[in-house]
């Protein structure tokens, strides 16, 4: 078990999630992956940072109804300059839907949705470097975007972020690259105009279980559902579920 204590820029450094019921989703996924909470204080609006085993691994907050939007798990990316960022995604197509806002003492927020429509964040960090566990059980595995336009997506996020793109597989029934950072790949990008019914891209997050099956115990248990079964792949046992107010998630075996 190690802490993770720096993040690639253009990586992801931080993952939140925007829930309906706050209480029912600590309560769910401390039980489903182990986590207990840490509330900042006041002046942080009610925000929650989950923590397994003492080390961060993401956070939560309560969603607005004005947002008009589905509970769901957003992805941030780590920079050194949020506004040159902002200013540099806008320029290559993206929209800034929350412009940067500090976090006392914490860091530097904003959220964009990029050429292809995915959502996702930016995080300059300051005291808060993101999260620390990474690659084990009830934290933080990896990250895919699925996109509706795959060359679209790949021009935009190696112009703004500098991506490296390892092909992984490009056929018309398969397209997949990982984005890798310091020689290790840490985010996949999928074609998803082979998905049926996908009309829109988005940022995925995998977290991590010792028991791939038993945590899909729990989650049902727990009144999560299953959008796919558990299948053995070449990169591990891998599913796809919500949470009990239908927030996806992904879950990838994890060798204890």
């Amino acid at each position: 078990m190690a802490t993770r204590t720096t993040t690639p820029l253009g990586a992801p450094v931080w993952i939140d999630l925007a829930t309906s019921d706050v209480a029912g989703a600590q309560a769910f996924y401390g039980t489903v992956m182990g986590w207990d909470y840490e509330t900042p204080g006041p002046d942080y609006g009610g925000y929650i940072n989950a923590r397994r085993d003492g080390r961060y691994v993401g956070g939560m907050m309560a969603s607005d109804p004005a947002w008009n939007a589905p509970d769901a798990w957003t992805v941030y990316l780590h920079t050194a300059d949020i506004q040159a960022t902002i200013d540099a995604a806008v320029a290559a197509g993206a929209t800034n839907c929350i412009p940067a806002m500090e976090v006392p003492e914490k860091g530097w927020m904003a959220m964009l949705t990029d050429p292809t429509g995915a959502f996702f964040g930016l995080w300059q960090p300051t005291g808060h470097k993101g999260f620390e566990a990474y690659e084990e059980a009830g934290a933080p595995a990896w990250f895919q975007l699925t996109t509706t336009d795959f060359a679209k997506a790949t021009e935009f996020y190696t112009t703004v972020f500098g991506w490296q793109l390892q092909v992984e597989a490009d056929s018309p029934e398969f397209r997949y690259s990982n984005a890798v950072f310091d020689g290790t790949p840490l985010i996949g990008v999928m074609d998803g105009t082979v998905i049926p019914g996908l009309d829109r891209s988005t940022w995925n997050v995998f977290l991590g279980s010792d028991d791939v099956d038993k945590t899909i115990e729990l989650i049902t248990a727990n009144g999560g559902s299953v959008v796919r079964a558990a299948e053995d792949t070449p990169y591990g046992r891998l599913a796809a579920v919500t949470d009990p107010t239908g927030a996806p998630f992904n879950l990838s075996s994890i060798q204890a």
